[in-house]
């Protein structure tokens, strides 16, 4: 889809992918509680049966690379692509940069094999849609400093249901190249 530096391409997920994909995610979740942030991802989020989801549906993209032994391709993160509305956008505690159409990225997380792998998924999701909109928990101030470093403006606050089904705030980023 998109040439990276070093041989690092962005392409859709397949079935192929799961085991790496949940490996990773179950690092992110891991990283993130020693990080300040046990409750964003808890122990269980995304559950397997919404990373089936995003792979069936076409939105789940991989960064990857060549660089595994003898040249096997390397997940180097992972992340949900979503075009249209997102409900869950509709209400803010603050404000949009603009009302044009837009993406979402949802479920970013890095392997921890090669640095900057988010900022890469991130400019590509910019570079292909225009338009982003992502949120992150106010506890991660990993990923709050990756979506700020890589241009993404604070818009302010939404609210979405968390694992615990219990309403939640998130910080909402955007960021719009064209």
């Amino acid at each position: 889809m998109s040439e990276q530096q070093s041989g690092e391409h962005i392409r859709k997920a397949t079935q192929a992918d799961f085991e790496a994909i949940q490996h990773n995610f179950e690092r992110a979740r891991k990283l993130m509680a020693q990080n300040g942030n046990p409750t964003q991802w808890g122990t269980t989020w995304p559950p397997a049966e919404l990373v089936q989801q995003d792979i069936d549906g076409g939105n789940a993209f991989v960064l990857v690379d060549n660089e595994g032994e003898n040249g096997a391709e390397r997940i180097l993160a992972q992340f949900a692509m979503f075009t249209g509305l997102e409900p869950t956008y509709a209400e803010i505690e603050g404000e949009w940069l603009n009302d044009d159409e837009y993406a979402t990225m949802h479920r970013l997380a890095a392997s921890g094999l090669k640095l900057h792998s988010a900022k890469t998924c991130l400019d590509w999701a910019v570079k292909t849609y225009g338009n982003v909109r992502c949120d992150t928990h106010p506890n991660n101030k990993a990923m709050q400093h990756v979506f700020e470093s890589d241009g993404f403006q604070r818009c302010g606050l939404i609210h979405v249901m968390n694992i615990t089904d219990k309403p939640d705030v998130r910080i909402a980023y955007q960021r719009r190249d064209r």
